[in-house]
């Protein structure tokens, strides 16, 4: 029995990092998940970390309580910080909502339970498969495996509440707002170009009722130019990915004291 302590309380703290993970972490977060299925599949994969980390004989006491904390905290961090990242694609969804006109027809997402601009929502979902096709589920796997190389699991508030942490997520967030930006401007451009004609020809034809005309042509020019941009929209998202994993690294990386 008094063995079988140290591998209880090891396995209750990389359950505690591995679920909190699992909390704000894009695609295993999501609705669709039953959370049931999620907390199952972290048990499970928390049994077998123990085997694979090395981790000393942890007494459960008062500092015991203040990993486990630690160890929520690191797991929201991380996952939190990936969230942010690929929320550039909504955002971008939501730029180009706002000028089609579909601002007003937003819905709500079933993956997240929060209003999403419809392109978004798109946008969202092909993220998703395109993450699961490149096998992006295992890296976001590997990170938290390979976050106790980074970030000990008996050192308490290595790096929390420095200066630096907070100005890397700062950071991060600056430039996924940038490369949602990037994805919108192609159509967002255009449509500045559209308004801009319709505007002159309002002026022009002033028996055109243009509120009527405006919105089909601005929706289907939308379309059009989404469909030829499209490639370069999964290339932006795969370097979206890229980013995510590199920020996950550099953030355990800041965590763990480097």
């Amino acid at each position: 029995m008094e063995a079988l302590i140290p591998a209880l309380s090891s396995y209750l703290l990389i359950l505690t990092r591995v679920t909190a993970f699992f909390v704000t972490l894009p695609l295993f977060s999501y609705r669709a998940i039953p959370t049931t299925m999620r907390i199952i599949f972290g048990a499970i994969l928390a049994w077998m970390m123990v085997y694979t980390i090395e981790i000393p004989d942890l007494a459960i006491d008062g500092k015991y309580i203040l990993l486990v904390l630690k160890e929520a905290a690191v797991g929201l961090f991380i996952g939190m910080l990936a969230y942010i990242i690929m929320a550039a694609i909504q955002i971008a969804g939501g730029f180009i909502d706002f000028q089609m006109g579909f601002a007003i027809a937003n819905v709500i997402d079933p993956q997240t339970g929060a209003q999403s601009p419809l392109l978004g929502q798109f946008f969202n979902a092909l993220a998703m498969l395109l993450l699961l096709v490149l096998n992006g589920h295992h890296l976001l796997l590997d990170g938290i495996f390979y976050s106790y190389q980074l970030i000990s699991i008996d050192e308490l508030w290595p790096a929390f509440g420095s200066g630096r942490v907070v100005e890397f997520v700062l950071s991060s967030f600056t430039v996924s707002f940038a490369v949602a930006f990037q994805m919108a401007v192609p159509i967002v451009a255009t449509l500045f170009l559209v308004d801009l004609a319709l505007g002159i020809t309002a002026r022009t034809v002033p028996q055109l009722n243009i509120f009527v005309v405006g919105f089909p042509i601005k929706i289907g020019v939308s379309f059009v130019v989404l469909f030829i941009t499209m490639a370069v929209m999964i290339e932006v998202m795969k370097k979206l990915f890229e980013m995510m994993m590199l920020g996950m690294r550099d953030l355990m990386i800041l965590l763990g004291g480097g």
